[in-house]
């Protein structure tokens, strides 16, 4: 149907313009666009038309039945799993033989219900073909296949129905990348630069969706706060829109737009493809009459087969030449959708038993048809000349606005250096943006270093200051490290958006990577130099400025290369939780193999290699050999043999115990002692090379990585159903022949439609019915904002009585949720005045929990199916009266209402990844309905999102809850004429939160067209009500005129005030219509915790991926720590061996604890963005399940831990060393826990949770008595903090089990080796020196000689601990005790900090 020979079809057929209304189809920006057009070709761009046709067009995926979801024991069964994957998996047709063609300048709608295959076929459209089994058929671009159309991926681009964005990036910041990266080589005439014409694009777009006021706001999220829904949803569209492409797909971009922006939307993609040529393809749920006549086509689908493709004026007269009726003034699209669903379609009389019955029958009806032949006539197109020369024409194009310095293949348009330009100020923008993060960062890194310098404060320059020093240096290198794990978590937040800009071309992921390490530069060099700063002075490392310089220049390097390290393991990993199993390994390997805990020469052969590839490892060793070089270090205290009184002479005392050491000699040098860790000076430069070539590795295994990166949804079928469920699935799927779920074939599972009498009538026995009048006088809320104090709500009434379902509306950003968020009590900042009752009374206790909220957003518990969210919540919330039997009967009324039988069982799962939007706002609604709400029903936006049927569906499901005497109040965008005639009141917002209109809406909204029919704004016949009264409040008919003041001085606002005081004194005089029972809480805390427990002991227990990794992540350190401490020996130096393994021991800590925080706060997020709210469940009973439920993995934890390591380490094999050894083990899995938990409970979301970790158990393990011996420790710390620390009483027990009273045996080289005096014999000589004070505990082994005395420093084990403060062998079970007591102490802290975090609501004042 092109323009020039049936003109008489297109509504937007160019010679048809004129004699148009101008002012109804006409955008208001088109000249604009027609005036950008112009300049275009006044410079001689060619133009960018492209067009698409589809033919034969098949697509499969993998059967949704299919997909079993595997729980931590089912994962197990490996005969089952082996006889499942034999049997093939079967493939479900999505799309089925489609076709269709879009040539430039127009506009298809694509229609069908939820499933029907349209986002699928939208996505083929668009050339995104992964996750999909098979594609078969062909699509060309112009005259181009697909395969040569996948190098234009910038050109023919795809808005999704999901949001994904940088929530802490502002409007203006997030458009202004978008822009950089699309401004084209050669500036068009009249454009002075580059910047200008940029600036001016993202003007004009913000301009073309009304947003320029949003310019300074936060994009925000679910849970930062940011825009509106409806103006993010703008966001994405003219992000889409700066893509500059020639094929524009768009999938469903008006949900959660009001009526009025939605069809300002689609004028103005009518206007950009009128003028610019563009093929657009537009799937829309409830698009109104207004929107469907902009269209050329129309493309209906059904269960993925076409029944309808054609002109969209010959769609529905084709239609009701079959026998469906078309209601007056119902949406002709949501008709088209209706004709195959039972419930929804109306038969003429007389065609009852002829007329097509399925999807099949139509199609076949329709193939028959002449505009079918018409149709296929034109797929030709593509071998036309017309085509191919606009295909060369868009090949010039695009080729005209690259950058020059591109090769030919690549999509992108800007240059690399300004695409790494772009994300380095958007990098600077993102880590600005989130302020809490970055200062946790720094101050976190001098605090630690201020706790570690005064910990290693002032090492003298003697013997005992080489453990000190090579501490400090070793803690140094360590603790930036372990900082920049908080990468991995970084890795995954990005993702989404990043896959986004890929599939818009905006840059390539190397320029990401670089823009990364561009921006990490100043923030490392602020961090290491503060940390380095008081460090290396509070340590009194060597003074010199080329000391001090090479230490710092040394740990930039070792922190670029770790940060680098931790981002390619991030980049490398589909999954967060393979990422954080590897890093946590990593760090263990690090750590011990960095040459601290085992000094090279101890290291076993098999391990070995790990150090030569450990950055770390040169790092350390360029620090020692910096700080010890050319140093003497004289011996002191237990390292000098003899000393003490009388024993002064230099010549005849020798050093013992330490490297390096010769014989009678009583110093060291310091580049012996080098020498015996294998290091050397000259090996400096060499490191700090050896360092950044790592880091050029790691950067180039992030790049390759990152180009790999695949969206989650294109990861094959979403919905999953528990294994321990999988039993009940076959039976619902008998009825199914086609593979779709039986939910399209009318309900066929259930027994019959929905608005049967009998299911309507023995349906509403068990419905709820209510008596309370719900009131609110001069509510007024107001927020403090940087520029000042705002008004979201300005003196806002109205009511809400029994039995009557009232619609809020009010054009996108004018305070519906806020309103609705201070009724329902939900709101925790900002002043809230006037007063809301209930029956002329203040709000009962019980009011958030008797009131039900549906959320926009649908928040869920991902591990949950259907029916066990919708129990939950029947369970916690109906009234403690109410047998458990009746609870559970009232879920089954509630699913079959809302239709969710063939879903009940399958899991929720994320966004993305299970129940489709559609599915999850249905359970959203379910959740609030089976709590039998008691006063009122609040619902956000039910409606967005759905298609028509689901819409008309959920409010007709409301009218019915009214009908029984529910009282419900809901928002509403878009609504149709006739999902608008189901209300009976209306309040009306416009911007500011201020009252335009309150009252009845009257039979076909008589009432409320009346109201503006007087102040001058009479609704035309065929116009939607809905839509033209938010066009005349804050549309393009609002003449000026403020809405506000006409409704004040109306005789219908006195009316309303005057009639909320009588229903307030009427319903204060009788007895109140509820019944408070005083109780904040539905049912006892005893019941909540065991419910709530019982929820997440089962969610963790289908968690299969969490748990394998806490279980992987101890088997594989034990291992790894038993293997590199292989049967440790008995000399002086395997006793500090012995130190380290059970050390090591404490470093299985953070690797689980990166992966539990992120849990536990997801969880918490659910808990306080809908069910505290809700006053389903208390805190308490939250924390409670949180700890609980982990015990029985932590207890298997530990005994795998305990096996893979004790025995291979050759400790004490005795059952009550054993024993004692196990015991505080487990006790510590607790501890950790414990402390992971707090940190989490209060941290505001996972990054920061990921940088305080180290704080806490870096300041931990600083104090345990390990890095500095309990004696060196400053006197500051010495008293309180040494004792207040689990990991020094754990420390402490285990080496008392594992060590004391062992023998030991010096080595050859550990000996001090001297001649005593005057031929007197060696026994003689150290007669006093062995019988009291440091050489009590020592061993002479050769008592009779005359020369060469041998003295070992210790004879038993105990004589060691004791200089560990460890003087008694009971200081093991008393410390064991101590470490239980820690569990309970760090279990009541995740308590006391989740109080702290748990806000009260505010009240009206």
């Amino acid at each position: 149907m092109d323009s020039d020979n049936d003109g008489s079809q297109t509504v937007y057929d160019r010679s048809v313009f004129q004699g148009l209304d101008k002012e109804d189809n006409e955008w208001s920006l088109k000249p604009k666009v027609v005036a950008f057009k112009e300049r275009d070709q006044a410079s001689g761009f060619p133009d960018r038309e492209l067009g698409v046709t589809w033919q034969n067009l098949k697509v499969q995926a993998v059967s949704a039945d299919a997909a079993i979801h595997e729980n931590v024991l089912s994962q197990f069964n490996i005969p089952k799993l082996f006889q499942e994957s034999r049997h093939k998996t079967p493939l479900k047709t999505i799309l089925d033989d489609s076709h269709g063609c879009v040539k430039p300048g127009e506009m298809l709608l694509v229609l069908g219900r939820p499933g029907s295959g349209c986002t699928t076929l939208l996505n083929t459209i668009a050339n995104k073909r992964r996750g999909y089994a098979n594609v078969s058929g062909d699509v060309h671009y112009g005259s181009m296949t697909a395969e040569e159309a996948k190098q234009y991926r910038g050109q023919i681009v795809m808005n999704t129905e999901e949001e994904v964005f940088f929530p802490s990036l502002t409007v203006g910041q997030t458009m202004d990348f978008a822009t950089r990266l699309k401004v084209p080589f050669h500036l068009p005439n009249g454009a002075t630069s580059k910047e200008e014409l940029r600036k001016e694009t993202r003007d004009f777009f913000l301009q073309s969706m009304g947003i320029e006021h949003t310019h300074e706001t936060k994009v925000g999220n679910e849970y930062v706060r940011g825009v509106s829904g409806g103006e993010r949803k703008r966001v994405s569209i003219i992000e889409t829109l700066t893509t500059r492409g020639s094929v524009y797909c768009w999938d469903n971009s008006t949900r959660g737009l009001d009526a009025s922006t939605a069809l300002e939307w689609a004028k103005g993609i009518r206007a950009l493809t009128d003028v610019l040529g563009f093929a657009s393809i537009v799937t829309l749920y409830q698009a109104g009459n207004g929107i469907y006549n902009l269209f050329d086509k129309v493309l209906v689908l059904d269960e993925g087969k076409q029944i309808y493709y054609g002109s969209m004026k010959e769609a529905r007269p084709f239609m009701e030449e079959l026998g469906f009726i078309c209601q007056p003034g119902a949406n002709v699209a949501d008709y088209l959708t209706g004709v195959t669903v039972p419930t929804e379609r109306a038969i003429q009389p007389g065609y009852e038993d002829r007329f097509p019955r399925n999807a099949d029958a139509l199609r076949s009806v329709y193939e028959k048809s002449p505009i079918y032949e018409r149709m296929i006539a034109e797929y030709n197109y593509p071998t036309t000349e017309r085509a191919k020369e606009r295909t060369q024409h868009f090949k010039d194009g695009v080729q005209n606005e690259k950058d020059k310095g591109l090769p030919n293949s690549s999509s992108m348009t800007v240059g690399f250096v300004n695409q790494v330009k772009a994300c380095v100020q958007r990098q600077k923008q993102i880590i600005f943006g989130d302020k809490a993060s970055f200062m946790i960062k720094q101050g976190s890194t001098i605090v630690q270093a201020i706790i570690s310098g005064s910990l290693f404060y002032n090492a003298p320059g003697n013997s005992a200051g080489l453990f000190i020093k090579s501490g400090a240096c070793f803690f140094a290198v360590l603790f930036n490290a372990l900082l920049s794990m908080s990468e991995v978590t970084d890795s995954f937040t990005g993702r989404p958006v990043l896959l986004k800009h890929k599939s818009f071309a905006f840059f390539h992921p190397a320029a990401f990577c670089i823009a990364q390490i561009a921006a990490d530069i100043p923030i490392i060099l602020v961090q290491v130099s503060g940390f380095s700063l008081v460090l290396y002075f509070m340590v009194h490392l060597t003074m010199s400025a080329s000391a001090f310089f090479t230490f710092w220049i040394v740990l930039i390097a070792v922190t670029m290369c770790m940060t680098a390290l931790f981002r390619s393991v991030g980049a490398i990993f589909r999954t967060f939780d393979g990422a954080s199993k590897v890093s946590g390994l990593l760090i263990a390997a690090i750590v011990i193999y960095s040459g601290y805990m085992i000094q090279k020469p101890n290291m076993h052969p098999w391990f070995v290699w790990l150090y030569w590839i450990n950055p770390i490892s040169y790092a350390f060793d360029a620090l020692l050999s910096n700080e010890f070089h050319g140093k003497v270090i004289p011996c002191v205290g237990n390292n000098l043999v003899p000393n003490g009184p009388g024993f002064t002479d230099a010549a005849h005392q020798a050093c013992a115990g330490v490297g390096g050491a010769r014989p009678g000699v009583s110093y060291v040098m310091g580049d012996d002692y080098l020498a015996s860790l294998s290091y050397s000076h000259s090996h400096l430069w060499r490191n700090f090379g050896i360092i950044w070539a790592w880091w050029a590795l790691f950067v180039a295994i992030t790049i390759v990585a990152t180009s790999k990166w695949r969206s989650s949804s294109e990861n094959g079928p979403s919905l999953l159903i528990p294994r321990e469920n999988a039993h009940i699935r076959p039976s619902l799927h008998q009825v199914d022949e086609e593979g779709q779920l039986s939910k399209e074939k009318g309900m066929t599972s259930s027994g019959g439609p929905l608005d049967s009498d009998e299911s309507s009538t023995s349906g509403d026995e068990s419905l709820i019915r209510n008596t309370s009048v719900f009131t609110w006088k001069n509510l007024t809320y107001t927020v403090k904002t940087p520029s000042g104090d705002r008004t979201l709500l300005d003196n806002v009434q109205g009511w809400v009585k029994p039995g009557m379902l009232g619609a809020l509306m009010g054009a996108s950003g004018a305070g519906k949720t806020t309103l609705l968020d201070v009724l329902a009590q939900r709101k925790t900042e900002g002043t809230i005045h006037g007063s809301i009752m209930v029956d002329g009374r203040p709000l009962p206790v019980s009011f958030q929990r008797s009131a039900g909220y549906c959320e926009q957003l649908d928040v869920h518990e991902p591990f949950a199916t259907v029916r066990e969210a919708l129990e939950f919540s029947a369970l916690l919330r109906q009234s403690r009266d109410t047998p458990r039997a009746e609870k559970l009967k009232y879920v089954d009324t509630i699913i079959d209402l809302l239709e969710l039988h063939d879903l009940a069982d399958t899991l929720i799962g994320k966004v993305g990844a299970g129940l489709s939007v559609e599915q999850r706002k249905r359970v959203t609604i379910g959740v609030e309905l089976v709590s039998k709400p008691s006063i009122l029903i609040f619902l956000d936006e039910p409606t967005s999102g759905l298609d028509g049927q689901s819409a008309y569906n959920t409010v007709r499901f409301l009218r019915k809850l009214a009908a029984v005497g529910q009282a419900v109040l809901v928002t509403i965008h878009q609504p149709s004429a006739q999902l608008f005639a189901q209300f009976d009141t209306l309040l009306l917002l416009a911007k500011g939160g201020k009252t335009v209109y309150f009252g009845d809406i009257g039979d076909q909204a008589k009432t409320v067209k009346e109201y503006f029919a007087r102040y001058d704004a009479p609704c035309p016949e065929e116009v939607n009500p809905a839509e033209h009264m938010i066009d005349v409040v804050s549309g393009h008919l609002s003449q000026g005129r403020d809405w506000n003041e006409v409704w004040l001085s109306s005789p219908e606002h006195d009316a309303v005030s005057k009639e909320l005081e009588r229903i307030n004194t009427d319903a204060a005089a009788k007895p109140p219509g509820y019944a408070d029972d005083g109780h904040e809480f539905a049912t006892s805390l005893w019941e909540q915790t065991k419910l709530v427990t019982h929820r997440m002991n089962v969610s963790l227990y289908r968690n299969a991926d969490y748990v394998n990794n806490k279980m992987s992540l101890h088997i594989g350190s034990a291992l790894f720590n038993g293997f590199t401490f292989w049967m440790i020996g008995d000399s002086v130096s395997e006793l500090q061996l012995k130190l380290f393994t059970i050390f090591n021991f404490i470093f299985v800590a953070p690797g689980v604890l990166a992966q539990l925080q992120p849990l536990f706060i997801q969880r918490r997020n659910i808990f306080e963005t809908r069910e505290k709210k809700s006053k389903m469940y208390s805190w308490i009973a939250f924390v409670t399940s949180l700890i609980v439920s982990e015990v029985p993995y932590l207890c298997i934890c530990a005994v795998l831990y305990f096996c893979c390591w004790y025995f291979t380490v050759g400790l004490e094999r005795a059952s009550s060393r054993a024993g004692g050894t196990f015991f505080v083990m487990l006790m510590y899995e607790f501890v950790y826990t414990g402390i992971g938990q707090s940190v989490a409970a209060y941290a505001p979301n996972e990054v920061v949770a990921v940088l305080i970790n180290p704080v806490i158990i870096g300041t931990l393990v600083s104090f345990c008595g390990v890095l500095v011996p309990y004696q060196q420790i400053q006197e500051f710390w010495r008293y309180w903090i040494y004792w207040l620390n689990p990991f020094n009483y754990l420390m402490g027990s285990m080496l008392v089990f594992g060590v004391w009273g062992s023998d030991i045996n010096c080595k050859e080289k550990e000996f001090a080796h001297f001649d005593p005096p005057n031929g007197t014999t060696c026994g003689d000589y150290l007669s006093d020196y062995l019988s009291h004070g440091m050489g009590a505990v020592g061993n002479l082994v050769n008592p009779d000689a005359t020369a060469e005395c041998k003295v070992c420093s210790y004879t038993k084990g105990e004589d060691w601990l004791r200089g560990l403060n460890l003087n008694e062998y009971y200081y093991g079970w008393r410390d064991a005790a101590i470490v239980a007591i820690f569990v309970l102490s760090s279990y009541a802290f995740v308590y006391l900090l989740m109080k702290l975090r748990t806000k009260t609501s505010k009240k009206a004042e």
